[in-house]
Formats: C-alpha cells, sequence, structure tokens
C-alpha cells in the first residue's frame, strides 16, 4: 500500500479498523507470542509507522484487542438479559453455557481478556477499562436479578455471588482451554452441576 493510500486510510478511519481485525485474526491463529505490529502492518500491506500510528506498542495493542473481545461478549450477554421470552433458569443456563462457548471458541482472545499479559502489567488502557468495566457490572445486575427472582440465593451480595458465579466458569473455561478435560460430555456435566448447585443451594 502506497503512503498516499496509507494516507486515505487515516482520513476515513478505515486503517485502525483494518488493523484491529487483522490482528485479532493473528491472535487467534498463532497466540500473543507470535504477535507483533512489525507482522501486523506486513499483514495488512501497510508500513510499520502506520502501525505505530495507530497503536504505541504492543501492549496497547493487546489491550485494544481486549477491548474488543469484552464488547463481543457483552453483546452475548445482552441478547441474554434482554431475552424476556425465555424463563429465568433458561436464561441462567444460557448464560453458563455461552460463556463457555465463547471462552473455548476463542480460547487465546479469552487468555488474553482474563490473563495477566494485561491485567498485571499496572498499565491498562482506557479503551480497555471502558469495555471490562460495564462488562463486569452487567454480570453483577445480572446475579441480582436472578436473586430477586428467587433463583440464586440471596444471602451473599450479588457482587460475591456474581464473583462465585464467574470464578467457577472460568475454572472449567481454562481447564478445557488449557486441555486438561476434554471430553464434550464431561464439560456439559460439569456445566450443569455448577447449575444445579446453585440453583439448589437456594431452593
Amino acid at each position: 500500500m502506497t503512503k498516499s493510500v496509507e494516507k486515505m486510510a487515516y482520513h476515513h478511519g478505515d486503517l485502525y479498523q483494518t488493523l484491529l481485525d487483522n490482528a485479532t485474526n493473528m491472535l487467534s491463529k498463532e497466540g500473543i507470542e507470535a504477535l507483533s505490529l512489525r507482522k501486523l502492518a506486513e499483514k495488512s500491506g501497510v508500513s510499520r509507522t502506520a502501525a505505530y500510528h495507530h497503536f504505541a506498542d504492543k501492549h496497547d495493542l493487546l489491550c485494544a484487542i481486549a477491548a474488543k473481545g469484552f464488547t463481543q461478549w457483552r453483546s452475548i450477554a445482552d441478547d441474554i438479559a434482554n431475552n424476556k421470552n425465555s424463563k429465568i433458569e433458561i436464561q441462567y443456563r444460557n448464560f453458563v453455557y455461552r460463556y463457555l462457548d465463547f471462552a473455548t471458541s476463542n480460547p487465546h482472545l479469552y487468555n488474553l481478556m482474563f490473563g495477566h499479559t494485561i491485567w498485571q502489567s499496572n498499565n491498562v488502557s482506557e479503551p480497555l477499562k471502558k469495555a471490562a468495566y460495564p462488562t463486569f457490572s452487567q454480570q453483577v445486575e445480572m446475579v441480582n436479578h436472578w436473586q430477586e427472582q428467587q433463583l440464586l440465593p440471596s444471602e451473599h451480595s450479588s457482587l460475591r455471588v456474581s464473583q462465585v458465579v464467574w470464578g467457577t466458569l472460568h475454572g472449567i473455561a481454562k481447564l478445557t482451554i488449557d486441555g486438561i478435560y476434554t471430553e464434550p460430555s464431561s464439560i456439559e456435566q460439569m456445566c450443569e452441576c455448577a447449575i444445579d448447585l446453585m440453583i439448589k443451594q437456594h431452593h
């Protein structure tokens, strides 16, 4: 791509999205270690300078990819929460299964979103915070709704119950992604067990 074409891409706002989409695809195929701004520039057919125009460094790029992942998951959770036609238990069950499906269908992205690469750096970008924190809040609100509907136990705060639900799903997701659990039937049974334990604890 020539400099003039690159310049045109800046004006149209296309290049940022193209770079982000390409980076997300590269991450999904090759993992975090294989991703670099140099490789991304080559893949996107632009100069390295053009890539650095949009992302300060690799960490900034990874934060942008993770933010995109949180936006994708939040959209899925919104669909679940806004489906007024499904019974409350079905809604909760959908949340469990779709969380696991999202995590295991996008293992590199999931590991980036919830891993130490970004969160232990003490340098989380503002766009990532704006995507991630409302997602966490959304989950607490969903749990609060399930407590109000007497599906989940209400002896503990919505925040604590949400953390336990999330911790359980995250554990199953990570054990599956890391290849510890590979049998689909076992994973399904674990999901059902997690659902039953939380519901029956209340009832």
